[in-house]
């Protein structure tokens, strides 16, 4: 690989943004393009787009005939979730299982304890305290799941700034129409506040903790991997 493409590549992959290294299969030449690109004018747009959301490598034939190879290099997608709860744990290990790094956060020491969460990053602070040092990004999901507006309101705040690919609030309408009155208090657009999936989770019916994880966890996937290019685009300004 040419050093220069190296290079930039390395920066991308340090600052978690998404990248693809475009080989010519003939030529042996090759160009990077970055997630944040303007894929206006480029022949391979679309098949960047759909592989940017995939993140799956493979060969593909451009307009021109020509045969390239797109490797593809995105960042692991991560779950933050807000409050040590019931939900929670059954979503960790769940979550592990299909890929994503996991973090709950919640400064309730009664509830984030080891014991209860063995293996998983746990962090017993204050969302506000804790997620500078996480670093939410486009590639994290934050579920707020305390049910506390003094835990999940400053996470789902932060998690709306950093352009995360979803957040999610646990609360029923009515509870979601409190919210959404003191996000707007606080100065979050509306049209940011639309973003908050709220009643959390796919529309399965869940009624236990673990039924609850599922239908979360199968939103969260579904938002990675359909996520608009227009929000992405927006993300990584």
């Amino acid at each position: 690989m040419d050093l220069k493409i190296l290079k930039a590549l390395n920066v991308e992959r340090a600052a978690r943004r998404a990248a693809i290294v475009v080989t010519d299969l003939a030529s042996g030449s090759q160009r990077l393009v970055k997630e944040a690109d303007d894929l206006g004018g480029d022949p391979l747009a679309d098949v960047l787009s759909a592989r940017f959301r995939s993140g799956k490598s493979g060969r593909v034939e451009a307009p021109d005939g020509a045969e390239v190879f797109l490797t593809v290099h995105t960042p692991p997608a991560r779950i933050v979730a807000i409050g040590a709860v019931h939900i929670s744990q059954a979503l960790a290990p769940m979550a592990a299982l299909a890929g994503f790094d996991v973090t709950i956060i919640d400064p309730r020491t009664a509830f984030a304890t080891p014991e209860r969460f063995e293996g998983v990053n746990l962090v017993a602070e204050w969302p506000q305290d804790a997620l500078p040092q996480v670093g939410l990004d486009p590639y994290t999901a934050v579920a707020a799941l305390t049910h506390d507006p003094k835990v999940d309101d400053p996470a789902l705040q932060a998690a709306l700034d950093a352009g995360c690919f979803y957040v999610g609030a646990l609360g029923s309408r009515k509870t979601h129409g409190k919210r959404r009155e003191r996000l707007t208090e606080l100065g979050i657009a509306g049209e940011d506040i639309d973003r908050i999936a709220a009643p959390i989770g796919l529309a399965i019916g869940a009624a236990s903790p673990p039924e609850i994880a599922v239908a979360v966890l199968a939103q969260i996937i579904e938002a990675l991997r359909k996520r608009p290019q227009a929000v992405e685009e927006r993300s990584a300004a």
